[in-house]
Protein backbone atom coordinates (compact mmCIF):
# COMPACT_ATOMS: atom_id res chain seq x y z
CA UNK A 1 0.00 0.00 0.00
CA UNK A 2 1.71 3.22 -0.81
CA UNK A 3 2.51 6.24 1.16
CA UNK A 4 2.80 4.02 4.37
CA UNK A 5 4.19 0.93 5.62
CA UNK A 6 4.13 -1.12 2.37
CA UNK A 7 6.21 -4.32 3.47
CA UNK A 8 6.71 -5.55 6.99
CA UNK A 9 9.74 -7.41 7.65
CA UNK A 10 9.40 -8.15 10.80
CA UNK A 11 7.68 -6.09 13.74
CA UNK A 12 10.73 -4.34 13.65
CA UNK A 13 11.42 -3.51 10.03
CA UNK A 14 9.26 -1.22 7.72
CA UNK A 15 9.17 0.29 4.39
CA UNK A 16 7.79 3.54 3.99
CA UNK A 17 7.18 4.32 0.00
CA UNK A 18 7.01 8.33 -0.52
CA UNK A 19 5.09 9.15 -3.90
CA UNK A 20 6.71 6.20 -5.24
CA UNK A 21 9.99 8.39 -5.43
CA UNK A 22 11.60 7.44 -2.11
CA UNK A 23 11.72 4.34 -0.51
CA UNK A 24 12.53 4.56 3.07
CA UNK A 25 13.99 1.30 5.30
CA UNK A 26 13.64 1.38 9.14
CA UNK A 27 14.30 -0.70 11.34
CA UNK A 28 13.76 -0.29 14.90
CA UNK A 29 16.20 -1.19 17.73
CA UNK A 30 14.58 0.06 20.62
CA UNK A 31 11.09 0.93 21.48
CA UNK A 32 10.95 1.16 25.75
CA UNK A 33 7.38 1.46 25.95
CA UNK A 34 6.27 -0.75 22.70
CA UNK A 35 4.56 2.77 21.46
CA UNK A 36 3.01 1.53 18.15
CA UNK A 37 5.18 2.94 15.29
CA UNK A 38 1.67 3.83 13.29
CA UNK A 39 1.10 6.03 16.54
CA UNK A 40 4.07 8.21 15.88
CA UNK A 41 4.55 9.17 12.39
CA UNK A 42 4.17 9.32 8.76
CA UNK A 43 6.15 10.07 5.79
CA UNK A 44 6.44 12.69 3.29
CA UNK A 45 8.41 14.61 0.54
CA UNK A 46 10.22 17.91 1.62
CA UNK A 47 10.92 19.78 -1.44
CA UNK A 48 14.13 20.59 -0.06
CA UNK A 49 17.84 20.10 -1.30
CA UNK A 50 19.19 18.82 1.09
CA UNK A 51 16.80 16.44 2.75
CA UNK A 52 14.90 14.78 0.66
CA UNK A 53 12.03 13.42 3.09
CA UNK A 54 10.66 13.92 6.39
CA UNK A 55 9.21 12.15 9.03
CA UNK A 56 5.65 13.92 9.75
CA UNK A 57 4.35 13.23 13.75
CA UNK A 58 1.33 12.46 14.74
CA UNK A 59 1.98 13.47 18.52
CA UNK A 60 3.53 17.24 17.38
CA UNK A 61 0.84 18.91 16.09
CA UNK A 62 2.81 20.81 13.46
CA UNK A 63 1.69 19.19 9.84
CA UNK A 64 -1.19 16.90 11.08
CA UNK A 65 -3.96 17.88 13.41
CA UNK A 66 -4.00 16.05 17.14
CA UNK A 67 -5.94 15.73 19.77
CA UNK A 68 -3.59 18.65 21.98
CA UNK A 69 -3.93 16.30 24.76
CA UNK A 70 -1.60 13.73 23.16
CA UNK A 71 0.90 16.35 22.10
CA UNK A 72 1.49 16.83 25.84
CA UNK A 73 1.01 13.41 26.83
CA UNK A 74 4.12 12.47 24.51
CA UNK A 75 6.19 14.78 26.06
CA UNK A 76 5.30 13.40 29.35
CA UNK A 77 6.41 10.31 28.56
CA UNK A 78 9.90 11.44 27.20
CA UNK A 79 9.96 12.88 30.66
CA UNK A 80 9.20 9.77 32.12
CA UNK A 81 11.25 7.95 29.97
CA UNK A 82 14.44 10.44 31.18
CA UNK A 83 13.90 9.89 34.79
CA UNK A 84 14.05 6.06 34.42
CA UNK A 85 16.47 5.62 31.80
CA UNK A 86 19.39 8.77 32.77
CA UNK A 87 18.49 9.45 36.62
CA UNK A 88 17.86 6.12 36.87
CA UNK A 89 14.57 6.07 39.28
CA UNK A 90 11.30 4.78 38.84
CA UNK A 91 8.24 7.23 37.24
CA UNK A 92 5.08 6.01 38.85
CA UNK A 93 3.68 8.31 36.30
CA UNK A 94 4.16 6.06 33.40
CA UNK A 95 1.87 3.61 33.42
CA UNK A 96 -1.21 6.33 33.66
CA UNK A 97 0.93 8.53 31.06
CA UNK A 98 0.70 4.91 28.76
CA UNK A 99 -2.77 4.61 28.94
CA UNK A 100 -3.39 8.12 28.15
CA UNK A 101 -1.47 8.11 25.02
CA UNK A 102 -3.20 4.75 23.92
CA UNK A 103 -7.17 5.53 25.20
CA UNK A 104 -6.78 9.05 25.35
CA UNK A 105 -8.56 11.46 27.77
CA UNK A 106 -7.46 15.30 29.15
CA UNK A 107 -3.86 15.24 30.09
CA UNK A 108 -3.49 16.42 33.94
CA UNK A 109 -0.57 18.43 33.95
CA UNK A 110 1.62 17.29 37.44
CA UNK A 111 5.45 17.87 37.47
CA UNK A 112 6.48 14.49 38.36
CA UNK A 113 10.21 14.99 38.31
CA UNK A 114 11.92 15.85 41.93
CA UNK A 115 13.15 19.06 42.93
CA UNK A 116 17.15 17.63 43.16
CA UNK A 117 16.88 17.74 39.46
CA UNK A 118 17.59 20.72 37.98
CA UNK A 119 18.15 20.93 34.65
CA UNK A 120 18.32 23.79 32.01
CA UNK A 121 15.73 22.39 29.34
CA UNK A 122 16.15 23.66 25.67
CA UNK A 123 13.15 23.23 22.70
CA UNK A 124 14.42 23.57 18.98
CA UNK A 125 12.60 25.99 16.99
CA UNK A 126 10.74 25.82 15.14
CA UNK A 127 9.08 22.34 15.45
CA UNK A 128 9.77 21.29 18.86
CA UNK A 129 8.82 24.58 20.77
CA UNK A 130 5.51 23.10 22.49
CA UNK A 131 7.37 19.77 22.94
CA UNK A 132 10.47 21.12 24.49
CA UNK A 133 8.07 23.32 26.83
CA UNK A 134 5.81 20.71 27.69
CA UNK A 135 8.96 18.09 28.95
CA UNK A 136 10.04 20.54 31.04
CA UNK A 137 6.62 21.38 32.58
CA UNK A 138 7.09 18.34 34.14
CA UNK A 139 9.84 18.97 36.41
CA UNK A 140 9.62 20.58 39.76
CA UNK A 141 13.21 22.57 39.52
CA UNK A 142 14.21 23.64 36.03
CA UNK A 143 14.80 26.13 33.60
CA UNK A 144 13.52 26.27 30.18
CA UNK A 145 14.41 28.70 26.79
CA UNK A 146 13.71 27.20 23.43
CA UNK A 147 15.39 28.84 20.23
CA UNK A 148 14.57 30.88 17.53
CA UNK A 149 14.33 31.82 13.74
CA UNK A 150 13.17 35.84 15.44
CA UNK A 151 15.34 38.13 14.76
CA UNK A 152 14.61 41.22 17.97
CA UNK A 153 15.16 44.80 17.09
CA UNK A 154 18.17 46.10 19.15
CA UNK A 155 19.00 42.81 20.63
CA UNK A 156 22.06 40.42 19.99
CA UNK A 157 21.58 36.74 20.30
CA UNK A 158 23.65 35.24 23.26
CA UNK A 159 23.98 31.71 21.28
CA UNK A 160 23.55 30.86 17.93
CA UNK A 161 23.87 28.17 15.70
CA UNK A 162 23.15 26.28 12.59
CA UNK A 163 20.13 23.38 11.28
CA UNK A 164 22.13 22.60 7.90
CA UNK A 165 18.91 20.39 6.69
CA UNK A 166 16.03 22.73 7.80
CA UNK A 167 13.91 25.16 5.37
CA UNK A 168 15.24 28.34 7.89
CA UNK A 169 18.80 27.19 9.17
CA UNK A 170 19.95 29.80 11.51
CA UNK A 171 18.86 29.45 15.12
CA UNK A 172 19.36 32.10 18.03
CA UNK A 173 18.74 32.21 21.98
CA UNK A 174 18.01 34.99 24.11
CA UNK A 175 18.27 34.56 27.13
CA UNK A 176 20.28 36.18 30.44
CA UNK A 177 23.71 35.18 30.52
CA UNK A 178 23.01 33.93 34.50
CA UNK A 179 21.24 31.09 33.07
CA UNK A 180 23.85 29.57 31.45
CA UNK A 181 26.77 30.51 34.03
CA UNK A 182 26.65 27.02 36.05
CA UNK A 183 27.71 23.29 36.00
CA UNK A 184 23.67 22.63 35.57
CA UNK A 185 22.77 19.64 32.83
CA UNK A 186 21.37 20.89 29.64
CA UNK A 187 18.41 18.88 28.27
CA UNK A 188 18.01 19.63 24.83
CA UNK A 189 15.20 18.73 23.15
CA UNK A 190 14.36 18.06 19.54
CA UNK A 191 11.68 16.29 17.52
CA UNK A 192 13.64 13.71 16.10
CA UNK A 193 17.50 13.31 15.16
CA UNK A 194 18.67 11.50 11.60
CA UNK A 195 21.91 12.55 11.71
CA UNK A 196 22.64 14.55 15.32
CA UNK A 197 24.49 17.16 13.54
CA UNK A 198 22.10 20.31 15.18
CA UNK A 199 22.37 18.68 18.52
CA UNK A 200 26.57 18.53 18.32
CA UNK A 201 26.42 22.22 16.58
CA UNK A 202 24.76 23.80 19.77
CA UNK A 203 26.25 21.59 21.75
CA UNK A 204 29.92 23.07 20.66
CA UNK A 205 28.33 26.76 20.68
CA UNK A 206 26.87 26.47 24.46
CA UNK A 207 30.49 24.69 25.14
CA UNK A 208 32.19 27.21 23.93
CA UNK A 209 30.97 30.14 26.21
CA UNK A 210 29.50 28.29 28.76
CA UNK A 211 31.47 24.74 29.57
CA UNK A 212 29.94 22.20 31.63
CA UNK A 213 30.24 18.63 32.12
CA UNK A 214 26.69 17.22 31.25
CA UNK A 215 24.57 17.61 28.34
CA UNK A 216 21.25 15.12 27.24
CA UNK A 217 19.76 15.16 24.23
CA UNK A 218 15.98 14.17 23.94
CA UNK A 219 14.09 13.16 20.95
CA UNK A 220 10.32 11.45 20.16
CA UNK A 221 12.54 9.45 17.32
CA UNK A 222 16.67 9.23 17.18
CA UNK A 223 17.61 7.69 13.72
CA UNK A 224 21.24 8.36 13.81
CA UNK A 225 23.42 5.97 12.03
CA UNK A 226 26.58 4.30 13.82
CA UNK A 227 28.76 6.87 12.02
CA UNK A 228 26.19 9.57 13.47
CA UNK A 229 26.85 8.06 17.28
CA UNK A 230 30.57 7.90 16.78
CA UNK A 231 30.25 11.44 16.07
CA UNK A 232 28.60 11.95 19.70
CA UNK A 233 32.10 10.02 21.07
CA UNK A 234 34.28 11.65 19.45
CA UNK A 235 32.54 15.05 21.14
CA UNK A 236 32.43 13.99 24.09
CA UNK A 237 36.32 12.98 24.05
CA UNK A 238 37.31 16.54 22.53
CA UNK A 239 35.37 18.59 25.04
CA UNK A 240 36.10 15.95 28.43
CA UNK A 241 32.11 15.69 28.56
CA UNK A 242 29.63 13.27 28.85
CA UNK A 243 26.16 13.21 25.78
CA UNK A 244 23.02 11.31 27.14
CA UNK A 245 20.72 10.33 24.58
CA UNK A 246 16.71 9.70 25.36
CA UNK A 247 14.20 8.82 23.06
CA UNK A 248 10.94 6.83 23.02
CA UNK A 249 11.59 4.91 19.87
CA UNK A 250 15.09 4.27 18.00
CA UNK A 251 16.46 2.77 14.96
CA UNK A 252 18.04 2.99 11.71
CA UNK A 253 17.29 4.56 8.44
CA UNK A 254 18.30 4.30 4.90
CA UNK A 255 17.15 6.32 1.86
CA UNK A 256 16.86 5.48 -1.65
CA UNK A 257 15.91 8.37 -4.08
CA UNK A 258 14.07 6.69 -7.12
CA UNK A 259 13.64 9.93 -8.58
CA UNK A 260 13.04 13.35 -8.90
CA UNK A 261 9.82 14.71 -8.22
CA UNK A 262 8.58 17.37 -10.44
CA UNK A 263 7.63 21.00 -9.10
CA UNK A 264 3.92 21.55 -8.26
CA UNK A 265 1.70 24.44 -8.21
CA UNK A 266 -1.90 24.29 -6.76
CA UNK A 267 -4.40 26.45 -7.74
CA UNK A 268 -7.21 27.96 -5.36
CA UNK A 269 -10.49 26.96 -6.09
CA UNK A 270 -11.94 30.33 -5.76
CA UNK A 271 -15.19 28.72 -6.29
CA UNK A 272 -15.51 27.19 -3.17
CA UNK A 273 -15.07 30.22 -1.07
CA UNK A 274 -17.63 31.38 1.32
CA UNK A 275 -18.45 34.36 3.76
CA UNK A 276 -16.75 33.83 7.04
CA UNK A 277 -17.35 36.13 10.30
CA UNK A 278 -14.31 36.82 11.70
CA UNK A 279 -13.71 38.25 14.72
CA UNK A 280 -10.54 39.47 17.11
CA UNK A 281 -9.56 37.91 20.07
CA UNK A 282 -7.46 39.65 22.74
CA UNK A 283 -5.62 37.85 25.67
CA UNK A 284 -2.81 39.95 26.78
CA UNK A 285 -4.74 40.23 30.24
CA UNK A 286 -3.84 37.13 30.97
CA UNK A 287 -0.09 36.82 29.86
CA UNK A 288 2.98 38.92 30.40
CA UNK A 289 4.41 41.12 28.05
CA UNK A 290 8.09 41.58 27.86
CA UNK A 291 10.71 44.86 26.90
CA UNK A 292 11.33 42.98 23.59
CA UNK A 293 9.57 43.94 20.69
CA UNK A 294 9.25 43.32 16.92
CA UNK A 295 9.88 45.99 13.86
CA UNK A 296 6.52 46.63 14.58
CA UNK A 297 6.81 47.80 18.22
CA UNK A 298 4.69 45.08 19.20
CA UNK A 299 5.71 43.19 22.36
CA UNK A 300 6.87 39.59 22.58
CA UNK A 301 5.69 37.97 25.81
CA UNK A 302 7.30 35.89 28.79
CA UNK A 303 5.03 33.16 28.75
CA UNK A 304 6.43 31.42 25.51
CA UNK A 305 9.92 30.86 27.36
CA UNK A 306 11.59 32.22 24.24
CA UNK A 307 13.40 34.71 26.94
CA UNK A 308 13.90 32.04 29.71
CA UNK A 309 11.51 30.51 32.39
CA UNK A 310 11.33 28.61 35.65
CA UNK A 311 9.37 26.07 37.04
CA UNK A 312 8.19 28.67 39.73
CA UNK A 313 7.09 30.84 36.72
CA UNK A 314 5.49 28.13 34.56
CA UNK A 315 3.13 27.27 37.65
CA UNK A 316 1.47 30.79 37.79
CA UNK A 317 1.45 30.44 34.05
CA UNK A 318 -0.92 27.43 34.44
CA UNK A 319 -3.51 29.24 36.15
CA UNK A 320 -3.29 32.29 33.91
CA UNK A 321 -3.86 29.63 30.86
CA UNK A 322 -6.76 28.15 32.67
CA UNK A 323 -8.75 31.38 32.47
CA UNK A 324 -7.58 32.17 28.96
CA UNK A 325 -8.76 28.43 28.24
CA UNK A 326 -12.23 29.24 30.02
CA UNK A 327 -12.41 32.84 28.20
CA UNK A 328 -11.72 30.89 24.74
CA UNK A 329 -13.96 28.19 24.80
CA UNK A 330 -16.78 30.28 26.38
CA UNK A 331 -16.30 32.07 22.50
CA UNK A 332 -16.69 28.69 20.73
CA UNK A 333 -19.68 28.52 18.56
CA UNK A 334 -18.14 25.49 16.08
CA UNK A 335 -18.86 21.42 16.51
CA UNK A 336 -15.73 20.76 14.96
CA UNK A 337 -13.00 23.48 15.92
CA UNK A 338 -9.36 23.71 14.62
CA UNK A 339 -6.72 25.71 16.70
CA UNK A 340 -3.94 27.06 14.61
CA UNK A 341 -0.45 27.78 16.17
CA UNK A 342 1.67 29.78 14.35
CA UNK A 343 5.37 28.94 13.51
CA UNK A 344 7.33 28.56 16.55
CA UNK A 345 4.40 29.62 19.21
CA UNK A 346 2.89 26.29 19.65
CA UNK A 347 2.77 25.39 23.43
CA UNK A 348 0.32 28.15 24.40
CA UNK A 349 -1.64 27.38 21.74
CA UNK A 350 -1.66 23.55 22.42
CA UNK A 351 -2.37 24.00 25.69
CA UNK A 352 -5.34 26.29 25.26
CA UNK A 353 -6.83 23.91 22.94
CA UNK A 354 -6.20 20.76 24.86
CA UNK A 355 -8.53 22.77 27.58
CA UNK A 356 -11.09 23.90 24.88
CA UNK A 357 -13.55 21.03 25.39
CA UNK A 358 -14.91 18.38 22.99
CA UNK A 359 -14.51 18.62 18.95
CA UNK A 360 -11.24 20.59 19.38
CA UNK A 361 -7.85 20.04 17.22
CA UNK A 362 -4.97 21.52 17.11
CA UNK A 363 -1.88 21.90 15.12
CA UNK A 364 0.76 25.12 13.49
CA UNK A 365 1.85 26.64 10.45
CA UNK A 366 5.37 25.78 8.92
CA UNK A 367 7.91 27.34 7.54
CA UNK A 368 8.49 24.13 5.45
CA UNK A 369 7.44 23.53 1.96
CA UNK A 370 6.24 19.37 1.39
CA UNK A 371 4.69 17.75 -1.99
CA UNK A 372 1.21 17.56 -1.58
CA UNK A 373 -0.63 14.39 -2.70
CA UNK A 374 -4.25 13.37 -1.62
CA UNK A 375 -3.37 9.84 -1.07
CA UNK A 376 -4.11 7.53 1.64
CA UNK A 377 -1.44 7.29 4.55
CA UNK A 378 0.76 9.95 2.81
CA UNK A 379 1.78 12.80 5.14
CA UNK A 380 0.58 15.94 3.28
CA UNK A 381 -2.56 15.05 1.60
CA UNK A 382 -3.72 18.88 1.25
CA UNK A 383 -1.67 22.36 1.94
CA UNK A 384 -2.10 25.88 1.37
CA UNK A 385 0.83 28.48 0.74
CA UNK A 386 0.37 32.26 2.44
CA UNK A 387 3.03 35.03 3.82
CA UNK A 388 2.97 35.26 7.29
CA UNK A 389 0.82 38.04 8.49
CA UNK A 390 3.69 38.89 10.75
CA UNK A 391 6.27 38.98 7.92
CA UNK A 392 5.15 38.87 4.47
CA UNK A 393 8.76 38.16 3.58
CA UNK A 394 8.28 34.45 5.05
CA UNK A 395 6.19 32.10 3.74
CA UNK A 396 4.44 30.07 5.65
CA UNK A 397 2.53 26.47 4.98
CA UNK A 398 -0.30 24.68 6.69
CA UNK A 399 -1.07 21.18 5.59
CA UNK A 400 -3.79 18.60 6.15
CA UNK A 401 -6.92 20.44 6.38
CA UNK A 402 -9.34 19.32 4.16
CA UNK A 403 -12.15 21.09 3.05
CA UNK A 404 -15.42 21.56 4.93
CA UNK A 405 -13.56 19.71 7.91
CA UNK A 406 -13.92 22.53 10.22
CA UNK A 407 -16.85 24.89 10.74
CA UNK A 408 -14.30 27.47 13.48
CA UNK A 409 -10.83 28.33 13.10
CA UNK A 410 -8.85 30.14 16.29
CA UNK A 411 -5.73 31.28 14.80
CA UNK A 412 -3.37 32.36 17.27
CA UNK A 413 -0.71 34.71 17.29
CA UNK A 414 1.96 35.68 20.09
CA UNK A 415 1.64 39.46 18.83
CA UNK A 416 -1.21 41.43 17.31
CA UNK A 417 -1.07 41.76 13.65
CA UNK A 418 -3.34 44.69 11.64
CA UNK A 419 -5.92 42.94 10.13
CA UNK A 420 -4.97 43.69 6.07
CA UNK A 421 -1.65 41.59 6.38
CA UNK A 422 -3.88 38.33 6.98
CA UNK A 423 -6.29 38.96 3.71
CA UNK A 424 -3.82 36.90 1.25
CA UNK A 425 -4.32 34.17 4.56
CA UNK A 426 -7.84 34.26 4.79
CA UNK A 427 -8.47 34.55 1.40
CA UNK A 428 -7.26 30.80 1.40
CA UNK A 429 -9.19 29.95 4.57
CA UNK A 430 -11.93 30.81 2.81
CA UNK A 431 -11.73 27.77 0.04
CA UNK A 432 -12.00 25.58 3.51
CA UNK A 433 -15.53 26.22 4.12
CA UNK A 434 -14.64 27.40 7.89
CA UNK A 435 -17.69 29.78 8.55
CA UNK A 436 -16.38 31.08 11.71
CA UNK A 437 -12.73 32.99 12.44
CA UNK A 438 -11.03 34.06 15.60
CA UNK A 439 -7.87 35.81 15.40
CA UNK A 440 -6.31 35.55 18.64
CA UNK A 441 -3.65 37.72 20.56
CA UNK A 442 -1.29 37.41 23.66
CA UNK A 443 0.05 40.42 22.94
CA UNK A 444 -1.35 44.39 21.71
CA UNK A 445 -0.07 46.84 20.13
CA UNK A 446 1.08 48.84 23.80
CA UNK A 447 2.53 46.02 24.74
CA UNK A 448 0.08 46.12 28.19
Amino acid sequence: MKNSPTLTLSKKKYTFQVLDAINTDIEVTENPYQLPIDDLFTMAARINKKRSFLFVSKVLGKHLPIDANKGLTTAALLAARFLESIKGMECREKERLLFSFQQGGEFMDHPFIPPNINPVVIGFAETATALGHAFFACFQNADYFHTTREELVNQTPGITFEEEHSHATSHRCYVAPELLQNNREIILVDDEMTTGKTAINIIRSIHEQFPRKEYTVVSILDWRSDENKAEFFRLENELGIKIRVVSLLSGSVKVQQLRELEEQSHELNQANQIEMSIEKVQLAQYFTSSPFHDRNNISYIYDTGRFGLNSVEHLTDQQKMGEAAKFLKDKRSGQNTLCLGTGEFMYLPMKLAAAMGKGVFYQSTTRSPIYIEDKEGYGARFGLTFPNPEDWDVTHFVYNIPPGLYDELFLFFEREVELKNFQPFLDVIATLQIESVKLVFFSNARGE
